[in-house]
């Protein structure tokens, strides 16, 4: 069993927000596997894909504690941290990239930091570029803000991408995802030379 926990705030007034991309992700993984996230011991929101052996989590404790309910799916299903892949934001990489990382730092996301502080840091996780936005503005107003109209295209296909390496992680292992999404090009149609995972 692997779990794949998408990161962002529970509430209608995160939805379409930058920090939320990862509820966005997931909720991409659930349409196309045709599954619903019910909720589940007023931590999360999860499905289980059993056929796919996979169980998917939208963290429902504000970003600053997801650590408690990953630690607590983790527990449930006897999950090591290694099979435990978070789909979160990233302000450090323009909108449009994807990073797969196997560990790492928190790198001063909150919701990194919580799991961190649960489970240990040899978790992988795939950040999603979100961008910084104007460097004086403050990070967190910007993080909790929603992608402007101008956006929406490659947030839509930024979403897709990101699913896609959700499913190749389910089907094939972090390795493959790691070697097919982060040397690869950000748009098909731009050289390679434009892209940077």
């Amino acid at each position: 069993m692997k779990a794949i926990v998408g990161l962002g705030n529970p509430g209608r007034e995160y939805a379409g927000t930058r920090h939320n991309i990862g509820f966005d992700v997931l909720d991409e993984v659930a349409r196309r596997w045709q599954v619903q996230l019910r909720p589940w011991k007023s931590v999360a929101d999860v499905a289980v894909v059993s056929n796919r052996g996979v169980v998917l989590v939208e963290p429902q404790t504000y970003m600053n504690l997801s650590g408690d309910a990953v630690s607590r799916i983790a527990a449930f299903h006897k999950l090591a941290p290694t099979d435990v892949l978070v789909v979160v934001d990233e302000v450090q990489l323009p909108l449009g990239r994807l990073r797969v990382r196997r560990n790492g730092s928190a790198g001063g996301h909150n919701g990194l930091k919580s799991i961190i502080q649960h489970i240990g840091a040899e978790f992988p996780r795939l950040r999603i570029g979100v961008g910084r936005g104007d460097p004086k503005w403050d990070l967190a107003d910007h993080v909790l803000s929603k992608f402007g109209r101008e956006e929406r295209e490659a947030v839509a296909d930024l979403v897709s991408r990101a699913a896609d390496a959700v499913e190749l992680f389910a089907g094939e292992g972090l390795d493959v995802v790691m070697n097919r999404f982060n040397p690869g090009p950000v748009d098909s149609r731009k050289s390679s030379s434009d892209s940077e995972a």
